[in-house]
C-alpha cells in the first residue's frame, strides 16, 4: 500500500502534523494547540478579500432589484448559512424572505445530523426550485471540501435558473463550479486540528465569510449610519433600549423624546433619527429619507463622533 492509497487530495480531509500528538496533550496544551489554529483563520479570510468583495456587490445589486441572498449549505456549512439568514431581520429590518437559509436535510438536521442528506444531488436540485429561484437572486454555496453533493446540484440548478452564484469552500473545487461560479472564495486555512472536522476552522472562516457578506451588502444598502444599526427591528427589551439609545445619542434629544420619535416613526429608528435631528415630523422625514436614497447620512449629515468609553 503507497501513501496515494489513503491520502484524501481534499485539503480539509489531511492531516495537520502540528496537532498528531494532540490525543497525548495535556488540557492547557489541547487549548493551546486549537488557539493557535484558529489565529491563522482571519489571515486567510483576509486572503479572499476581493472575492468576498465581488460577492457583496453582486448581492446587493440583487437586492437593489428584489432579488434575494440564498445560502445552501449542508452540516455545519448549512448550520451557518440558516444561522446567519436568521439574524438579518432583526439586525437590518429585513424581510425573512429577503437572506433565506437552505440546509440539506431540512430544519429536522438543524439540531441533528441527518446522515445521507448531503450526498442527495435530486434533494439539492430540488431545494432551489422549492426556495423558487429566480434569475434575480443570489445563491451563496458553503462546502468545506468543494465536493459536497447536495451543493454541487444546488448551485449548478440555481445557474440553470439564471441565478448569481458563489461557491465558499476552503479546498480545491470541483473544475466545473470554478468555472461557472460567479465568485470562488476559498480561504485556505489548512487541514484542520482533528483530521476533517470542518466545523473547527473550516467552520469559524465559514461564519467569518457570511457575516461579511451579509454586513457588507447592507452597509451598501443603507441600513446603517456611521456604525449604528439604524434598520434594526426593536423586537425585545434589549433592541428597544438600543434604537432609543440610537436616537438620543443622534439626534441629541433625551430618552423620553427618544422614546416618542420611535413611536411616532412608527417603530422605524431612522426615520425618528431624521425627525429628531431636523426637528420636523414623520411625513416629511419620510420625505427627506426617501430624496436620500434611505440612507441617513445623506439625509441628516454626519453621525456625532465616537465618545471614549
Amino acid at each position: 500500500m503507497t501513501t496515494s492509497d489513503f491520502r484524501d487530495p481534499r485539503l480539509t480531509e489531511q492531516r495537520n502534523p502540528r496537532t498528531e500528538r494532540i490525543d497525548v496533550a495535556s488540557t492547557l496544551e489541547i487549548v493551546d494547540l486549537m488557539n493557535a489554529e484558529d489565529a491563522t483563520v482571519a489571515a486567510a479570510v483576509h486572503r479572499e478579500r476581493e472575492r468576498i468583495a465581488e460577492a457583496i456587490d453582486l448581492v446587493v445589486a440583487a437586492l437593489q432589484h428584489g432579488g434575494r441572498l440564498i445560502y445552501v449549505g449542508a452540516g455545519t456549512s448549512g448550520r451557518l448559512g440558516v444561522l446567519d439568514a436568521a439574524e438579518c431581520p432583526p439586525t437590518f429590518g429585513t424581510p425573512p424572505s429577503t437572506v433565506v437559509g437552505v440546509i440539506a436535510g431540512g430544519a429536522a438536521a438543524l439540531v441533528k445530523s441527518v446522515e445521507g442528506a448531503e450526498d442527495d444531488v435530486n434533494a439539492g436540485a430540488a431545494a432551489m426550485d422549492t426556495a423558487a429561484v429566480t434569475a434575480q437572486d443570489v445563491v451563496v454555496g458553503t462546502a468545506a471540501s468543494g465536493t459536497t453533493p447536495y451543493v454541487r446540484a444546488a448551485l449548478s440548478r440555481a445557474q440553470t435558473l439564471g441565478a448569481g452564484t458563489v461557491l465558499v469552500t476552503f479546498s480545491t473545487p470541483p473544475k466545473v463550479l470554478a468555472e461557472t461560479c460567479d465568485v470562488v472564495i476559498q480561504p485556505i486555512v489548512g487541514p484542520e486540528a482533528l483530521t476533517g472536522s470542518t466545523r473547527l476552522k473550516a467552520g469559524t472562516a465559514t461564519k467569518f465569510v457570511l457575516n461579511t457578506i451579509s454586513t457588507g451588502a447592507m452597509i451598501r444598502l443603507g441600513k446603517v449610519y456611521g456604525n449604528l444599526m439604524v434598520d434594526l427591528m426593536a423586537l425585545s427589551d434589549k433592541l428597544r433600549d438600543r434604537g432609543e439609545r440610537i436616537v438620543m445619542e443622534c439626534g441629541g434629544v433625551d430618552r423620553n423624546k427618544a422614546r416618542a420619535a420611535i413611536e411616532q416613526a412608527g417603530g422605524s429608528v431612522k426615520l425618528a433619527i431624521v425627525m429628531a435631528k431636523k426637528g420636523i415630523r414623520r411625513e416629511e422625514a419620510q420625505r427627506v429619507l426617501d430624496d436620500a436614497g434611505g440612507f441617513v447620512r445623506r439625509a441628516v449629515g454626519d453621525p456625532p463622533p465616537v465618545t471614549p468609553p
